[in-house]
């Protein structure tokens, strides 16, 4: 096997032969989830995995003569087949062995004793045997669960079905989209994939359905079982110990975070942080994220990029295409549109008719604009209208609340209301950065947003549609349920600023807000908004990659 091609690993060639879509995220993009399965799998493969601390036992065999081999955690190779093992365990005499791969659950029963993958990936590690030059016709699958081996026999169909897929995946990975999803598959399910290659969802925007409504299978999960870490104590150290995250004020723990519910690390201001904290959160593909105090984001640590170029170079391509540009920037015009509008009438004491006209009216325009000019005037146009309406979603403020709201300031805000929407759009443009490049996504290179130096456009795009369903959303909880009082700004020089606890209570306003399970208006199943963000960058790659026809809009009634 000649050129520069990785060896395949023989768990690659299982994976294969289980489904094709999922090997391909897993070698030639590099991602990886652990499910319970996975995590209950390597904790089964602990003593099997570790390099021998010893010699191996060899003892000599009274009746033949020969040398009795029992090697755990053996790792060999073939260029000429293309592939690499490491084998858990290595049982013989002499020149005749065994080997002997561990399964966690129990026996299948199946005629030939075991699933196709599993024989395939020990048929793998016989070839690389007999390579070796060891008599090997069988081998063995040992089953924790059920602790029984089962017998594998290296017969001719078995071995040609082990080359046949051996060719197929290396065929696969010079390939630049993956393989098209099963089909109502049960293996989908048990798959820790499922939620970034969204199978079902892929399948039905690909096919023509003319109005029906959905019937998927809830298969993506509700809700992150990880969650953002804030610190934003002035001074504050953030230490590794152990297991957790540990943030410090002198020689106090005022707060700590288990490193596997963690899902990126957000400091605010002059917070210090250890060489080990940040080793240990590019190793498990944390964020670790840096924010002014005044929550302006600037910056953030990862670890290495995500492998998928072909990905980002389609990206590219479609940066470069004004129309499909346009097409896309209409898109997030027309859904962020919709959404302010459906904000007002679902909020408002009185939302004035005309209002409400006007911006369905912008809506429709934004469809059919001719240009990227001339959506940014419909897009300006229709901010106006939802802003000089917006202080009628806030209730009666007490007196010198200041709760009172005249439109849109920034850099500095002038007023309360517009320093928490400030905060807010500036925390959702860092979530949708994270996220973006989580997925394998350039977020500094948008479609609607054009370059800028230090802008992450494609994140600014992404946000359009949510602003008013998350940041403004957000804003009148904290305002109409009294979780932001008068104490909790300051004002200076005719600028406001959140205090250290306002900015607190506004985050944990913002934090419940992502955590909030809503119906997906296209798939009709329950999600969070979190969880929305990463499903709405993967369905965009997915459009990128060419798999799905359009990316759909994220609306609600």
């Amino acid at each position: 096997m000649g050129g520069d091609m990785p060896l395949l690993p023989a768990r690659m060639i299982n994976e294969f032969a289980y489904c094709p879509r999922l090997a391909y995220f897993e070698w030639v993009d590099g991602e990886f989830a652990d499910n319970a399965e996975t995590t209950e799998g390597r904790f089964h493969h602990r003593r099997v995995d570790q390099t021998p601390a010893r010699k191996p036992r060899q003892v000599e065999s009274e009746d033949k003569g020969e040398d009795t081999i029992h090697q755990r955690s053996v790792w060999l190779s073939s260029e000429r087949l293309g592939v690499t093992a490491k084998i858990d365990l290595v049982e013989g005499e002499g020149n005749r062995v065994v080997p002997v791969d561990y399964k966690r659950g129990k026996r299948p029963h199946t005629a030939q004793g075991a699933w196709e993958p599993e024989r395939v990936q020990l048929c793998v590690q016989g070839l690389l045997l007999q390579e070796q030059g060891y008599a090997c016709d069988r081998g063995v699958l040992y089953f924790v669960g059920s602790r029984e081996r089962v017998d594998v026999l290296f017969d001719e169909e078995l071995v040609a079905r082990t080359l046949e897929l051996v060719q197929g995946m290396r065929a696969m990975t010079t390939a630049t989209i993956a393989p098209p999803p099963l089909v109502d598959s049960p293996k989908c399910p048990r798959c820790s994939l499922v939620g970034l290659c969204l199978p079902d969802e892929v399948g039905w925007l690909k096919a023509p359905h003319g109005g029906e409504e959905p019937a998927l299978r809830k298969l993506v999960p509700t809700n992150d079982d990880a969650l953002p870490l804030y610190v934003q104590t002035p001074g504050a150290k953030l230490a590794k110990d152990g297991e957790c995250l540990k943030v410090k004020d002198h020689d106090e723990v005022i707060g700590e975070a288990r490193l596997v519910e963690t899902s990126q690390v957000v400091l605010y201001g002059t917070v210090q942080v250890s060489t080990q904290v940040v080793q240990e959160l590019c190793k498990r593909g944390i964020p670790l994220v840096y924010c002014s105090s005044g929550g302006w984001f600037y910056g953030m640590t990862t670890g290495l990029l995500h492998k998928h170029i072909d990905l980002r170079r389609r990206q590219y391509a479609t940066a470069a295409d004004q129309e499909r540009c346009l097409g896309l920037a209409r898109r997030f015009v027309q859904a962020k549109i919709a959404n302010s509008r459906t904000l007002l009438r679902r909020n408002h004491r009185a939302a004035p008719d005309m209002v409400i006209q006007d911006l369905k009216r912008d809506q429709v325009q934004a469809g059919v604009a001719d240009s990227l000019q001339s959506l940014l005037g419909i897009e300006g146009t229709a901010a106006r209208r939802y802003f000089s309406e917006f202080s009628g979603m806030l209730k009666e403020a007490e007196p010198g609340a200041r709760f009172d709201f005249d439109g849109r300031n920034r850099r500095p805000p002038r007023d309360p209301v517009n320093a928490m929407l400030s905060l807010l759009y500036s925390m959702l443009a860092r979530e949708w950065t994270v996220v973006l490049q989580s997925v394998g996504l350039d977020p500094y290179l948008g479609f609607y947003h054009q370059p800028r130096y230090g802008r992450p456009a494609l994140a600014f795009d992404m946000m359009e549609e949510f602003r008013p369903l998350i940041a403004d959303s957000a804003v009148l909880t904290a305002i109409n349920n009294g979780e932001i009082r008068p104490s909790d700004w300051i004002e200076r020089m005719g600028s406001v600023a959140l205090t250290t606890d306002g900015r607190r209570r506004l985050i944990e306003t913002y934090e419940r807000r992502m955590g909030q399970e809503i119906t997906h208006p296209v798939f009709g199943y329950q999600i969070s908004y979190r969880r929305v963000l990463e499903v709405q960058a993967r369905l965009l790659g997915r459009y990128l990659l060419g798999e799905i026809p359009e990316l759909p809009p994220f609306t609600t009634r």
